[in-house]
């Protein structure tokens, strides 16, 4: 997956210049422009069948380490599970834009609203 390394910071110590958005034009741009050799190409060759499958491992991996209180795994973990929605929503034609929407819709303030909108 994009050169990560357990434990490493994956931007050879820049993550100030790291976006979420930046990581997501990337994936499209796989999706597009296949390169050979690319896990993400890899992703987008086989499909969505497979790349629902990572989803499922690594959300388990997720549980995993959460559950085991593991501070540093579960952000590994998570950080593997964000990329492998994002490359699912590339398949899809999901934007983030259109997540961050759907974040926005949930956010409510007033908790007699939050109870009323969930019943």
């Amino acid at each position: 997956m994009l050169n990560m390394k357990h434990g490493s910071d994956a931007t050879g110590g820049k993550a100030e210049s790291f976006t979420l958005s930046g990581l997501f034009d990337l994936i499209n741009d796989r999706r597009i422009n296949r390169k050979p050799g690319s896990y993400t190409t890899y992703l987008f060759d086989k499909g969505a069948d497979k790349i629902l499958k990572k989803i499922g491992e690594e959300s388990t991996e997720v549980i995993i380490a959460g559950k085991a209180g593991d501070k540093a795994e579960t952000i590994y973990e998570l950080a593997d599970l964000t990329y492998h929605a994002m490359v699912l929503m590339a398949e899809l034609g999901i934007t983030p834009e259109e997540v961050k929407n759907e974040l926005a819709s949930r956010h409510i303030i007033d908790e007699k609203t939050k109870q009323e909108k969930m019943t």
